[in-house]
């Protein structure tokens, strides 16, 4: 690995590191795709079709913007939204807090406008921001009636919160951008795995909030 760079420079990896990132990242277009379409033919209505056609999208798209960092950074944003997606549409919330539907997407261009803007400039912001995307939406899936899949949705949490530490670590730990892709790919297989059992797999009908 590199030197560690200062906090308003981008780290630039070697080319074994280069190298590891393009590989995690392309390992999963094929899975990404094939599994959107999944969901995307178990649709059960119109809502189960645009909540697929998010999070597939959403899947699909952090794993094809690699070359460009600043896309790259600015799909994560986009990629949390999505995976909330279906969890937000197909489940019946409370009153108030299924607003958090459209507030997520708010959410997600108001990141990606920070991206564009302040670049590298404010990395700790960024990341809060990122956490924030992640946290706020799960408090109020909390608010769920049926809690089926509660539990995978907190373990590919922990995945995707762990994987935050190698996120951050470039320059301090070999190949970190590289196992933060992992942790990652861990945790979309887990939430992955909870949205096409508990919400797209034949079942009794669920309440939604729409």
């Amino acid at each position: 690995m590199n030197c560690r760079v200062p906090a308003s420079k981008r780290y630039q990896p070697t080319e074994y590191e280069h190298a590891a990132n393009c590989a995690t990242h392309g390992l999963w277009i094929i899975p990404s795709l094939v599994g959107g379409s999944m969901l995307y033919f178990l649709s059960l209505d119109q809502w189960h079709r645009v909540a697929a056609w998010l999070y597939g999208s959403g899947l699909t798209g952090l794993t094809v913007e690699q070359r460009f960092h600043m896309c790259d950074r600015m799909a994560i944003y986009f990629f949390i939204a999505a995976s909330y997606s279906p969890w937000l549409m197909l489940r019946e919330l409370g009153p108030w807090v299924c607003h958090m539907r459209w507030l997520i997407w708010v959410m997600a261009c108001v990141g990606s406008m920070c991206v564009f803007l302040f670049h590298e400039r404010y990395k700790l912001i960024e990341l809060l921001g990122y956490v924030s995307m992640g946290v706020v939406p799960a408090l109020v899936i909390l608010s769920m009636g049926e809690r089926s899949g509660v539990c995978e949705l907190a373990v590919g949490g922990v995945f995707y919160t762990v994987g935050v530490i190698f996120f951050k670590s470039d320059g301090l730990v070999p190949f970190a951008h590289a196992i933060w892709h992992l942790f990652v790919a861990a945790g979309a297989c887990v939430h992955y795995y909870a949205i096409w059992r508990y919400l797209y797999l034949p079942g009794p009908p669920l309440k939604t909030s729409r």
